[in-house]
């Protein structure tokens, strides 16, 4: 038997995880930052009470791999911490070589090339599962090129201010969240999830998006900068209304251009409520449904796209977050366009 210290990495300091992140129920301070377990013939096992220094076979860890409990990361079926095996660092380079398993249900999770699949489905061989049309004209391989190609430019015309001031708005509201893990939740293309990395306010970035191909291209956008490749950005598929996160881990959530085309916007948003910490923040952007004295054009074209997706009224859009459980709820509104802002109580 030979002997080792583990020492926890300065980005996951005690302080910081003891400030920013609460302690899950039923899950100590030491499993959330990284105690070893001892690794079977299966690869995922029971674990050593944390010490100093704690007695392991030689063979079981290298510089290169570890065997620990996933800082992050929950399994969507059951909610319960995921033993993460594979290159430490939380980047996107580390998470894709990386293969993740829940400690309860025994259900492994596997890159996608560049991406965690972290969808209730993952893994599946015969079964496929089709979402609503707004949700799989999306996972389309031409949309996804297209997104940052011209279609996200046209939003424009329904008020949107732009990417740029965009984000600027979004910061503003996440500054009580800085130094915290961001989700950016339906990210598509990965457009703010880059503009939220490159900043640096944030200890964590998470690009989550349903389809595969919205994932795939957001990782062509950053492949070729360092930068932002090798910096706190991971690149997960999931479902909204069901988050693989643990309850009360995470201090901010973006939602862009994204409330209208979620098949169940209460469940989303309930399921955001569930993984913010208190206080943390929430901010989302969409359009709003057009009122009468709209243009024409504007009506018309808002008519045609309600067959795929939803859109709401601002008073309908405060009492769906509210209902929902947060508080604090505020909004600005341009045209066609709303952001709007609540926290966690």
């Amino acid at each position: 038997m030979a002997t080792a210290t583990f020492a926890v990495s300065s980005s996951l300091s005690l302080n910081h995880r003891r400030s920013l992140v609460p302690i899950q129920r039923g899950v100590s301070l030491n499993s959330r930052i990284g105690v070893p377990t001892r690794f079977s013939s299966n690869g995922f096992t029971s674990r050593i009470r944390a010490t100093s220094a704690v007695a392991v076979e030689p063979e079981l860890r290298t510089p290169a791999q570890d065997v620990t409990e996933a800082e992050l990361f929950a399994c969507p079926i059951c909610y319960e911490p995921l033993i993460r095996k594979g290159p430490s660092g939380f980047n996107v380079p580390a998470i894709y070589r990386s293969g993740f398993k829940c400690r309860k249900c025994n259900k492994s999770y596997s890159s996608k090339n560049i991406y965690l699949d972290l969808t209730v489905t993952s893994g599946t061989k015969e079964y496929n599962e089709s979402k609503p049309t707004g949700t799989e004209l999306f996972r389309s391989p031409v949309v996804s090129f297209l997104y940052e190609r011209g279609w996200r430019q046209s939003f424009n015309r329904g008020g949107f201010p732009g990417p740029d001031e965009e984000f600027k708005m979004a910061q503003e509201y996440f500054q009580v969240a800085e130094g915290g893990v961001l989700v950016d939740v339906s990210c598509g293309s990965g457009l703010f999830s880059r503009k939220f990395s490159k900043s640096g306010v944030y200890s964590r970035v998470i690009a989550l998006d349903f389809s595969e191909n919205m994932l795939r291209q957001c990782y062509d956008f950053i492949k070729t900068d360092e930068s932002i490749l090798s910096s706190n950005l991971a690149l997960v598929r999931a479902d909204v209304s069901r988050l693989p996160f643990f309850s009360g881990s995470v201090d901010a959530v973006h939602a862009g251009a994204a409330l209208h085309c979620w098949p169940s916007p209460s469940n989303a948003i309930a399921e955001i409520n569930r993984i913010l910490r208190s206080g943390g923040v929430f901010v989302g952007t969409t359009f709003l449904r057009v009122n009468p004295s709209a243009p024409p054009i504007l009506r018309a074209l808002q008519q045609s796209a309600t067959r795929t997706y939803s859109f709401f009224t601002q008073e309908e859009i405060e009492d769906l977050v509210t209902t929902c459980g947060l508080v604090n709820y505020t909004s600005k509104v341009q045209g066609g366009f709303i952001m709007f802002s609540a926290q966690k109580r």
